[in-house]
């Protein structure tokens, strides 16, 4: 089993993650989004993830996220079977590292993604953890990866300087057509009878998301948390005045984002931000945090503020035009992300590839000289 040949985009490729669906978070519509591109492609992708009937146990503080701990086995046969290209590794869980083993013990070339601020998250929940000991973790998980794909400068500066090796960069795409404008104020909106202007948050309602910062702010008309979590019914205790609908999906979701009169986005800990964008397609502008996502998606677009006082950036994006915030997230796209992904799969650099083809190409070689000549 050999990877794709140097410089020819790999067609069959296996994607391994530890988040998939039924979860509803970035990483997972990402990951979902373009694998759908993909195969639009012509690709064949086989994606190894818990909801393949292993049996898993709840990660703790989080259990939407299932742990698929017997599964090496099955990974190994797995990958012999499909015969990849390429393969990504999306996660740092257990099938990731499960993966990584196969890959290296068959000296199979692999990539893998940052989608999570694993260390900062960790602290952020259980703070006598340090964030040298999270940060020790991941470079050890993605130090023979041949790139690690990462969504933002910012994010890409960062990990260099935590002595991260073979950074790419890899961007994100948002659905303009569920994500749209017109999904705002049908049938009077989704926030009828709350006094204007509407300051929404939409994710994940837990303690490394930050919502409590922006709770606390001092803003006229109202604040919304839209989604569940760990903290949700402490917030919702602490600030009585906020609106705390719940998680909404689809079409739904939508109209909330495109109902509200600015997004908040303030986590400090997101490699990304995924809703960022969403909220654009609907035009409705962002406020949010100098930290890694914001400071990379919003200055200089005219969609949003970004500033270190989060309350300054929630009063500068009112002033934002939504037909112009709207213009700046149709220049992302699915398509775009996915070619870009592909493009990646080729984990090593020329010379090195150059290299490994010899390698390959000497065994084989010697293989058939140490073969027995058949007899007549």
């Amino acid at each position: 089993m050999v990877p794709a040949p140097p410089d020819e985009d790999p067609k069959r490729i296996m994607i391994v993650t530890d988040a998939w669906e039924p979860q509803v978070n970035g990483v997972v519509r990402t990951l979902s989004r373009v694998t759908a591109e993909l195969r639009a492609m012509g690709c064949e992708v086989e994606i190894v993830s818990p909801s393949d009937g292993y049996k898993t146990v709840p990660l703790i503080t989080y259990s939407e996220i299932k742990l698929a701990l017997w599964a090496r086995d099955s990974v190994e046969e797995r990958f012999k079977s499909f015969a990849p290209d390429a393969v990504h590794i999306a996660t740092e869980g257990p099938l990731g590292w499960f993966a990584r083993n196969v890959c290296l013990e068959h000296k199979f070339p692999f990539t893998t993604s940052y989608h999570t601020q694993f260390p900062e998250y960790v602290h952020a929940r259980f703070w006598w953890i340090p964030l040298m000991a999270g940060y020790r973790y991941m470079r050890a998980f993605h130090d023979k990866s041949g790139r690690v794909m990462v969504a933002t400068p910012t994010m890409m500066t960062m990990l260099q300087r935590r002595g991260f090796k073979n950074i790419t960069a890899w961007s994100r795409g948002v659905d303009t057509e569920m994500f749209h404008p017109d999904k705002r104020g049908i049938d009077g909106g989704v926030y009828p009878d709350l006094p204007r202007p509407v300051f929404v948050y939409v994710g994940r309602v837990a303690v490394e998301k930050n919502i409590e910062e922006f709770l606390a702010l001092d803003l006229p008309g109202t604040k919304v948390v839209v989604g569940d979590g760990p903290q949700r019914e402490d917030l919702m205790a602490k600030y009585p005045e906020a609106v705390f609908p719940g998680a909404k999906f689809g079409d739904e979701l939508a109209r909330y984002f495109a109902d509200a009169d600015v997004f908040v986005f303030p986590s400090r800990t997101d490699t990304f931000g995924l809703v960022i964008l969403e909220a654009m397609a609907t035009g409705t502008p962002v406020a949010g945090l100098v930290a890694p996502g914001p400071q990379d998606i919003i200055p200089g677009s005219g969609a949003g503020a970004v500033n270190d006082d989060l309350a300054i950036a929630c009063r500068e994006a009112l002033t934002m035009d939504r037909v112009a915030t709207r213009a700046y997230a149709e220049k992302f796209s699915w398509r775009a992300c996915a070619e870009e992904f592909r493009r990646n799969l080729q984990p090593l650099p020329k010379p090195e590839k150059k290299r490994f083809w010899r390698r390959l190409k000497l065994r084989g070689l010697r293989r058939k000289r140490k073969a027995p000549i058949p007899s007549l």
